[in-house]
């Protein structure tokens, strides 16, 4: 027989050969036990090859020794899974070491060292909804163990401060005891499920998003798998309605729509792609210290499906995201990675229905917000009923104002409360005789529901005094000017302002129409860098920076000119922001130098 004869190989095939017999040559040879129990060299009598290194252990797939510190935390022992612990903090009086310090967030226990030596406890309160009996528990738990006060966060919750090491467990235990939970609330969890605060009462709304926000909190309190994800998750209901919940601002964001056969019609579409009504349009990768906005996916969901799609994202994310670097690990990066589409076809197998995808032009548009319009009396759909929204001092709540707000909500109301994300209240279901008591009532308090437009819309993080990241007091810094404003600047439209203490930026200062993020100046005090045009919903947008290193001390006169300026400069009918937005940042800048 004679041969073909071959053609010499390439430099590429050299290569590769090179490359396949020297991995053959360094391969473990195959030792492992048969069926009766004999050594056999034979890989199709044997099963796992005993000779080989064990494999090293992973986290979704990466490798131990890539994790981050945190995620190794978790790796080495469950946070969920350390109630001794807590037991034995409280019976030895200790606080935490590094390790278990984040692993006490799990519980919603955070050491705040250095800025207070003791803990804050954060609670969920899904759909941002209280009863009077919660909210006087919550009281009387400040009181009695606590700092004698709470405070309204971005996340429509509540934080309750200066809990010594021996009361942990009696603090989680009394939250229980209330029907709440604080589980989940802090680290790489979901956190609290915000909701529309108007939500079940608008006269405007599409539909009534409390039970799928507290449909999607008690899932993920009933999964451990949702727990321990590579970094915090956000998570917000949209009614539709004229209050902002910020959910542009979320990681998930689910936007009430209306369909009808008018806008499948313009839409160019049938009724046979979509029956007309009421769904949700799913937005997705909001991060706004970061610079960006959830944005809309084309997926249009029935209201039964929200609560599965979320559970099914997120577990996409637990199972994708980055855990080498935390600063990469929000879904945001994810989404960036891989891709919208390819995340949406992930999501897709792990549900038992088909997601739907429809043009926006197919659904009617989003009834613009109202600014501020959580402030004030404003009438129901229930007739003969307002609800009365409430200003407070950077959300500060003291134990006798939680006391008297329960009570105004049960005399006046039916007992109900709504947190709101912008540190503000509503006491809703007072009937309209009652509503001019139920105000004078709040006012004596110290609190306001006519603020003017200026000062209306003023929000900070914990800042310096309750966060080791503050650079500046921006709770202190925020009330100051607040009363700076009250009498010195008279505006015809309202402004929201947000006072940050680190870039993590907790209070949303990207979103501002004024945006301030603290810093430590050259001499050691406390400043601020001023970003101007920030919004969201109708008016979304990331601020401009401004001013770098304004001391804290020129911050109200600063931005008095600034409004002042605005009100003098303005076109007829002109917004801040869109004033803002029309001129350059070096316009802007020479404006305000001169």
């Amino acid at each position: 027989m004679t041969l073909p004869i071959s053609q010499p190989f390439t430099s590429e095939q050299k290569e590769y050969l090179e490359a396949f017999l020297a991995a053959a040559a360094a391969r473990v040879p195959f030792v492992a036990e048969n069926d009766q129990g004999q050594l056999t060299a034979t890989p199709t009598l044997g099963t796992q090859n005993l000779a080989s290194p064990p494999a090293e252990d992973a986290v979704f797939g990466t490798p131990l020794s890539e994790l981050c510190k945190p995620e190794r935390w978790k790796y080495d022992e469950n946070p969920l899974d350390i109630w001794e612990k807590l037991v034995t903090h409280a019976e030895k009086e200790a606080f935490p070491d590094e390790a278990d310090t984040f692993r006490f967030k799990y519980h919603g226990l955070f050491y705040v060292a250095p800025t207070q030596n003791s803990f804050m406890l954060r609670l969920r309160i899904p759909a941002c909804e209280l009863t009077a009996t919660q909210l006087r528990g919550i009281a009387d738990l400040a009181d009695d163990l606590g700092g004698g006060y709470a405070h309204i966060t971005t996340r429509g919750n509540l934080q309750i401060r200066e809990f010594k090491p021996r009361d942990i467990v009696r603090v989680l235990t009394r939250v229980q005891d209330l029907g709440l939970t604080s589980r989940g609330a802090g680290a790489d969890n979901v956190r609290n499920i915000t909701a529309s605060p108007d939500s079940g009462f608008s006269p405007v709304e599409l539909i009534d998003v409390r039970p799928f926000a507290k449909g999607l909190h008690h899932y993920i309190l009933n999964h451990r798998d949702l727990f321990g994800l590579p970094r915090k998750f956000n998570v917000a209901f949209d009614n539709g309605g004229d209050i902002s919940a910020a959910a542009d601002t979320n990681d998930i964001g689910f936007f009430a729509v209306r369909v009808s056969e008018a806008s499948l019609a313009h839409a160019q579409l049938s009724t046979s792609t979509v029956e007309p009504g009421i769904y949700f349009r799913l937005h997705l990768g909001g991060i706004s210290g970061h610079g960006d906005f959830a944005r809309d996916t084309g997926l249009l969901l029935r209201p039964s499906e929200t609560v599965a799609v979320a559970a099914a994202m997120i577990r996409v994310f637990k199972e994708n995201g980055d855990r080498t670097n935390r600063k990469k690990a929000r879904l945001k990066y994810l989404l960036e990675k891989e891709g919208v589409a390819a995340f949406i076809e992930k999501t897709q197998k792990n549900l038992a229905f088909p997601l739907v995808s429809l043009p926006l032009s197919a659904c009617e548009p989003r009834r613009p917000v109202v600014k501020q319009g959580w402030l004030g009396a404003t009438p129901q759909s229930q007739k003969g009923r307002q609800s009365i929204g409430f200003g407070t001092p950077a959300g500060k709540l003291t134990a006798k104002q939680m006391h008297a707000l329960a009570d105004i909500a049960t005399h006046y109301g039916k007992g109900e409360l709504r947190l709101t994300v912008w540190l503000s209240m509503i006491i809703p279901h007072v009937p309209d005789a009652f509503v001019q008591t139920a105000l004078r009532s709040i006012n004596r308090l110290g609190f306001y529901h006519d603020a003017p437009a200026a000062a209306g819309g003023i929000i900070a993080c914990t800042g310096s005094r309750g966060c080791k990241y503050a650079a500046a007091d921006t709770k202190q810094h925020a009330v100051s000017l607040m009363k700076h404003l009250a009498t010195r600047a008279k505006l015809s439209s309202p402004v929201n302002i947000h006072f940050t203490g680190c870039p993590n930026s907790c209070a949303q200062h990207y979103c501002g129409d004024i945006g301030l993020v603290g810093v430590k100046l050259a001499d050691g005090s406390e400043g601020y860098h001023l970003v101007l045009g920030g919004g969201m919903d109708h008016e979304q947008g990331i601020a401009r920076e401004l001013f770098r290193g304004v001391d804290a001390r020129e911050v109200n006169r600063t931005i008095e000119s600034i409004l002042t300026t605005y009100e003098t400069a303005k076109q007829p009918g002109e917004t801040f922001v869109t004033w803002v937005r029309r001129h350059s940042v070096k316009e802007l800048q020479e404006t305000f130098s001169s």
